[in-house]
């Protein structure tokens, strides 16, 4: 741990967290490998730090924090284990095929992208089309007044429900396999 100016009422972050924020990485971009011990203590110590008021995070952490219980932790069957963890994807059956829940894809049907979820109403799982349809705009996710333009266009802080296409339009730069750069690669 290290004292980090700039930092004063939080005088004591880890170099891991501290390199995220150096390099403007969000929480769920979390360089650690998913399920390994650095993987959720930075995810602890955010949460910490988020809880105690500070305001180090980016606004996408910050609607993660407090939307769900990421970076929290309860016992379950007797072991402790972490609460909404959003990146973990669940199988499930989708007309007859094993898919993966809440892992948005490309698409070859009518829209740039897909996404299955589970309709928490009926239970089944639905597809969620959403993106371009002519396949001719292209996502600025690295440009942040257009991120910023699109989210407020949007009215993004509302889009709660995961079973639209609205949800994940507003969500779709937390999926940087996805998206192409204006170099032409992917992000």
């Amino acid at each position: 741990m290290k004292h980090i100016k700039g930092f004063e009422s939080f005088p004591l972050l880890s170099e891991d967290l501290k390199y995220h924020i150096d390099n403007k990485l969000s929480v769920i971009d979390n360089v650690f490998r998913p399920g390994s011990t650095s993987f959720y203590s930075l995810l602890e110590e955010s949460r910490k730090l988020f809880d105690e008021g500070s305001d180090i995070f980016s606004e996408s952490d910050k609607e993660i924090f407090e939307e769900t219980d990421l970076g929290r932790f309860a016992e379950f069957e007797g072991k402790i284990v972490p609460l909404d963890l959003p990146m973990l994807n669940e199988e499930a059956e989708y007309k007859g095929h094993n898919v993966e829940l809440n892992k948005p894809m490309r698409s070859s049907g009518p829209k740039k992208y897909k996404v299955y979820v589970k309709n928490p109403k009926t239970g089944r799982v639905k597809v969620v089309n959403f993106g371009d349809l002519k396949g001719g705009l292209t996502s600025k996710v690295n440009d942040p007044k257009a991120r910023k333009a699109f989210a407020t266009r949007h009215q993004c802080h509302l889009k709660k429900d995961k079973t639209t296409a609205g949800y994940w339009s507003c969500r779709l730069p937390r999926f940087k396999n996805l998206v192409k750069t204006s170099f032409g690669g992917y992000w």
